[in-house]
């Protein structure tokens, strides 16, 4: 039998490096002269969402920026966040939840695996729960394959993971 070179796609967000970016967040807002004796806030909801609330959507905006900041120098992926609607919340202040993407959607699993049909490259691909195996002969089919999704924007962050040859 041949031999088969396998990874997997997965879409995955380090949570320590997020509460680090969060902390960090919290930090500047306390130092920061504009936030001065206003509600700001960003707490995490266990692994799933981060939740922002300030006092209107101006420094909710600027609340953002400063996480987005935060995120992106700990090397979080800034497209693994979902930014859910802005909303009022208890003494007048402003609320939004940001969900934190774990795993890939099963919509977005089936455009991969169609992309990766689409290549015409000699690679088989399944779903298998929240990632994409690929299977090939061909390390550089494999690297071929890589290339390409990188290249296509999916709209979610995607990582290379599991690389084997068996």
């Amino acid at each position: 039998m041949a031999q088969q070179n396998t990874f997997d796609i997965v879409s995955e967000i380090d949570h320590a490096e997020v509460v680090n970016a969060v902390n960090q967040a919290m930090k500047e807002v306390h130092t920061r002269f504009d936030f001065k004796g206003s509600k700001s806030e960003i707490e995490l909801e266990g692994q799933e969402a981060i939740v922002l609330t300030s006092d209107d959507e101006y420094k909710l905006k600027s609340l953002n920026d400063i996480l987005q900041t935060k995120l992106v120098k700990r090397s979080v992926p800034l497209k693994g966040l979902t930014y859910g609607r802005v909303e009022s919340a208890l003494g007048g202040t402003v609320r939004q939840r940001i969900a934190l993407q774990q795993g890939i959607p099963q919509e977005k699993a089936k455009e991969i695996v169609k992309f990766i049909k689409d290549t015409k490259l000699k690679v088989q691909s399944s779903i298998q729960g929240d990632a994409v195996r690929v299977a090939g002969r061909d390390r550089d089919t494999l690297q071929e394959v890589i290339t390409a999704l990188r290249d296509h924007d999916f709209g979610i962050d995607m990582q290379f993971t599991n690389y084997r040859s068996n």
